[in-house]
């Protein structure tokens, strides 16, 4: 598969104004590298890359290794990959292909990134 590019998050939000909908390749979409922070990283040489959609929207995605985060309130859809996200102090979960979950803002976890994951989700701040 060839990267899909797609506008710029100004068109994308001018898009949806003016046409009131537009639809985005997930799987083959371009998406742009975000430097994660060193403290961050546990284990591995993960990266990131995202493609903001607007309003709190977005595809995300995360190389295999381990990385640590303070979440925002969010849900999403895993579209690829696997991983085990482990909330300190709370419950470990698994996510693969189709699945859907739920983070808390403020939540502290551990991502062990299996296969590179890829993401769509909705985060309220």
């Amino acid at each position: 598969m060839s990267d899909v590019l797609v506008p710029e998050p100004d068109d994308l939000a001018r898009m949806l104004t003016t046409a009131g909908a537009f639809a985005v390749p997930v799987h083959e979409v371009q998406l742009t590298l975000d430097e994660l922070d060193p403290s961050q990283i546990a284990a591995g040489e993960p990266t990131t890359s995202y493609l903001d959609l607007g309003g709190g929207r977005g595809i995300w995605e995360i190389t295999p290794g381990v990385v640590t985060d303070v979440e925002t309130d969010e849900m999403f859809v895993v579209l690829s990959g696997r991983a085990t996200i482990a909330v300190e102090g709370g419950a470990t979960i698994e996510v693969g292909p189709g699945d859907v979950a739920l983070l808390a803002k403020g939540a502290r976890t551990t991502w062990i990134v299996h296969e590179t994951l890829r993401k769509v989700y909705q985060s309220a701040g």
